[in-house]
């Protein structure tokens, strides 16, 4: 009976031992568990707060790609206002039939019954000053082509003088300055939206990736989270069996220390430990420190 106590008594201690390490890892994991789902609760409320702003920023850009369908339409307008105007100022400077002699003259007779006209006259100053820059020009030819462009500016500036004294000529003009203006402005308002529409699908496109990327560390997290989930419940399992084990073991050397003495265990001093195991063997769940009570009663 002796040897048999003294074999149970180790016993005790082992298992003792291995319950207070299972109980150490299983709070081990439990904190871990903590650590991984507030992690993961953290990366998924930021994942749906980028989401949140990936749609503002897709509604964003369709209303902007809106208004850069409307402002196009406008500049359109614009547009066609500036053809016509250009067209009824060419027509009262008579530029119209430069036009049209561009495309139907013949050899030398269509160059030579083109109307003069200031549109015709600048696109040929300025075919010269080209050709001079390029030194295309020299000796004797060079003399010639500066007289020429002499020339061609006196020309210019005597038949826009002229033009002044045309109140027709005049009020298509400021027609004209006006429809510039108008279409400048238009363009100018098309590229600011197209800007800020491209603005927006960049923005919308860097939060979605980043979307991806938080979406991809909570996953992470959240199979750390089952895996310390799974450690814990596993440890707390064993610590169970250890602490079922235990108090057999005490059982077993209590009634071997009552055979010895003649003397039964009182009831007094097992009856709360009695209540704890009923729990626990019939699967009621013990808070840490009724455990921890299981496991010091000796």
């Amino acid at each position: 009976m002796s040897e048999l106590k003294t074999l149970l008594e180790e016993k005790r201690k082992l298992v003792d031992k291995k319950a207070t390490e299972y109980r150490q890892v299983r709070d081990d994991w439990n904190n871990r568990t903590k650590e991984h789902l507030t992690t993961r609760n953290n990366l998924n409320t930021e994942v749906r707060e980028l989401i949140a702003n990936v749609r503002t920023q897709r509604e964003l850009r369709e209303q902007k790609n809106e208004e850069v369908r409307d402002k196009k339409q406008r500049r359109s307008e614009c547009n066609k206002v500036v053809r016509a105007a250009k067209d009824r100022l060419s027509e009262l400077r008579g530029d119209s039939g430069d036009s049209r002699d561009e495309g139907h003259g013949h050899g030398r007779r269509g160059r030579r019954d083109k109307k003069v006209t200031v549109h015709s006259l600048r696109r040929e100053f300025e075919r010269l000053e080209r050709e001079f820059e390029q030194g295309r020009h020299t000796g004797k030819n060079e003399i010639k082509v500066m007289d020429r462009l002499k020339k061609i500016r006196a020309q210019i500036q005597n038949m826009e003088r002229s033009e002044e004294d045309n109140e027709e000529l005049k009020e298509a003009r400021e027609v004209l300055r006006k429809a510039l203006e108008s279409q400048e402005a238009s363009h100018l308002e098309v590229t600011r939206a197209a800007e800020e529409a491209q603005q927006a699908h960049d923005l919308m496109i860097e939060w979605n990736e980043e979307v991806n990327r938080k979406r991809e560390v909570a996953e992470e997290a959240h199979r750390k989270l089952r895996r310390s989930k799974k450690e814990a419940d596993q440890a707390h399992h064993h610590y169970i069996v250890s602490i079922r084990c235990l108090h057999s073991t005490q059982q077993i050397i209590k009634a071997i220390q009552g055979i010895a003495s003649g003397t039964a265990p009182e009831k007094s001093s097992s009856e709360g430990v009695q209540d704890l195991m009923s729990k626990l063997m019939s699967g009621e769940t013990l808070s840490t420190e009724q455990l921890m009570e299981l496991q010091r009663f000796e």
